[in-house]
Formats: structure tokens, C-alpha cells, sequence
């Protein structure tokens, strides 16, 4: 695979470089100073890891990875202050936030759908987030490499941030009695989409000062995230007046 590197001193050398690393997976049980070295620059870089065993390693790659494979983004990573700071002040700002998403082609799906209703950003977590391969940037049609994506270390700092900033944190849950039709869409807005399994964690929750639902019919309960996603991007659109942004 193109987007795989392994070696101990390629990825280090590739981190040095500022490549983005998506994720970095350890032989389980490895040790050994450069090993450990290349370990505290995946905390420095806040690079996402997993000790996996040998097995795991030689499925990724044939080569002589020394107990280290790493996975290259297919982007390269935007800082949340310069997404805030790109907004046109003629804009009103609208955010998406993941917290759970892990399915490729949901993640590209979603992205998508946030530029195509105008979305100035996306914000993922380190962990715990769909990877943003190849695979990804096919299923959002390109739209991965077009619309910012900024990684963070802390979602609940992160939405601390947004909303000193005046953000209006809307969570996306089947749970809530408002609708997103009764909800307020016009102001700075970020949608927080969880995981389709458990939604989004009671700790995020619990900052976000809007939650909001879709009025569904038939016996099935929910949407898939990705066409949830898009539903409440395009509600958001519609009250800020199709058209404007």
C-alpha cells in the first residue's frame, strides 16, 4: 500500500519531516532506545498508536519493519485556530465535530456533505476517529482534500474553545425532544456527530448547550450517521437563507 512506511528510522525520519502520520502500530512487547524514542515523538505529535502483535505488522507490510509500521494521511492536518481565522467575516461559521466516527466511507460521506453545504471545517479526534486513508478521500469524492481537517488531542477542550469563541454546540441525538426544525441553526454552529453504536459520549454531552433530533417515521429508528449528518447540515443552510453562508 502507497501510504504505508515501516522501519524504526523511516518513521522517525518521517515524523522529523513533518509528514502527517495517521497512526503508528508497535510490535507488542518491543523495546529498545530508538523504539522508545519513536514512542515519546508519537506522544510529542499526539500520533495515534497500538501495540499490535507480529502477526498483525507482517499482514501490513513483507518488508523488514523492525516492529514498527506507520500509516501516512492522505491530508495534511489544519490547526482550529486557522480554520477560525480563514472564516470570511461575511460568513456565519459552521463546524462539524466527530466523536466515534469510524467508518471510512461514513467519514467521507460526511465530508461531502459539509462542503457541499458549506462547512468551513472539520474536527477530529486522535482517537477513536475514522482514518483519513485513500479510501476516505475516494468516498468523500475528493471533498478530503478541499475542506480543512483539524485533529485534536481533547474533545472536550476543544469544544471549550468553540464556545468561548460563541459557538453553538448542537449534539446530533436521537435522544433530544427539540428537533433541529424547532432549533435555532443561524448562529456560529458546531454539529457533533457521534458513533452509530453508542452515540456521543456523556462527558461531550453534556457541553453541548443544544441537542437535537430528527423526527423519523416507520419502524426504524435512526438515520445512518453520514445521512444524519447531512440532514441537519442542510437544515442549518436552509434557515440561514439557500444561497448565503
Amino acid at each position: 500500500m502507497d501510504d504505508i512506511i515501516f522501519g524504526i528510522r523511516p518513521v522517525i525520519e518521517a515524523i522529523n519531516a513533518g509528514k502527517e502520520v495517521e497512526r503508528v502500530w508497535f510490535r507488542k512487547g518491543g523495546d529498545g532506545l530508538l523504539l522508545n524514542d519513536l514512542r515519546e515523538m508519537c506522544r510529542r505529535y499526539r500520533i495515534n498508536t497500538q501495540e499490535v502483535p507480529v502477526e498483525k505488522l507482517n499482514r501490513l507490510t513483507r518488508g523488514n519493519h523492525q516492529g514498527v509500521v506507520a500509516r501516512m494521511a492522505a491530508i495534511g492536518y489544519a490547526e482550529l485556530t486557522d480554520i477560525l481565522e480563514a472564516i470570511p467575516q461575511d460568513q456565519t461559521p459552521l463546524l462539524l465535530l466527530f466523536d466515534g466516527v469510524t467508518d471510512v466511507r461514513n467519514f467521507g460521506a460526511i465530508a461531502r456533505s459539509a462542503l457541499c453545504a458549506g462547512a468551513h471545517g472539520l474536527v477530529v479526534p486522535v482517537k477513536n476517529s475514522a482514518p483519513v486513508t485513500a479510501d476516505a478521500v475516494r468516498s468523500s469524492a475528493g471533498a478530503l482534500t478541499r475542506i480543512p481537517v483539524c485533529r485534536v488531542g481533547s474533545l472536550r477542550n476543544t469544544v471549550k474553545t468553540l464556545i468561548a469563541a460563541g459557538f453553538i454546540i448542537a449534539a446530533a441525538t436521537e435522544k433530544a425532544e427539540t428537533t433541529l426544525y424547532d432549533a435555532d441553526l443561524t448562529g456560529p454552529l458546531c454539529i457533533v456527530m457521534g458513533s452509530e453504536d453508542t452515540g456521543i459520549s456523556k462527558e461531550l454531552l453534556k457541553l453541548c448547550g443544544t441537542r437535537l433530533s430528527i423526527p423519523m417515521q416507520g419502524d426504524i429508528g435512526s438515520l445512518n450517521v453520514s445521512a444524519a449528518a447531512a440532514v441537519i447540515l442542510f437544515e442549518a443552510v436552509r434557515q440561514r437563507g439557500a444561497g448565503k453562508k
